[in-house]
């Protein structure tokens, strides 16, 4: 293999990713999107965390207790 052939399978390869990494980026951002306004999940809440950061203040969302049985 020649060099120029090296050079523009990295440039097909840089550009492959660059697309694939930025579709990535928008169905998260969708996802985000799309769980806040369905009501799967509320945000604002999380973003609360920073300001309400005291170890006696509410969780943001209940944890069940994980069960082990003993077998």
């Amino acid at each position: 293999m020649s060099m120029e052939t090296i050079r523009e399978l990295q440039a097909y390869g840089y550009i492959f990713f660059t697309v694939f990494l930025a579709v990535i980026l928008y169905a998260y951002i969708y996802h985000l999107y799309r769980a806040e306004k369905v009501g799967t999940r509320n945000y604002e809440k999380y973003a609360d965390m920073a300001l309400r950061d005291n170890i006696d203040d509410v969780p943001v969302e209940a944890v069940p207790p994980v069960n082990k049985e003993k077998e």
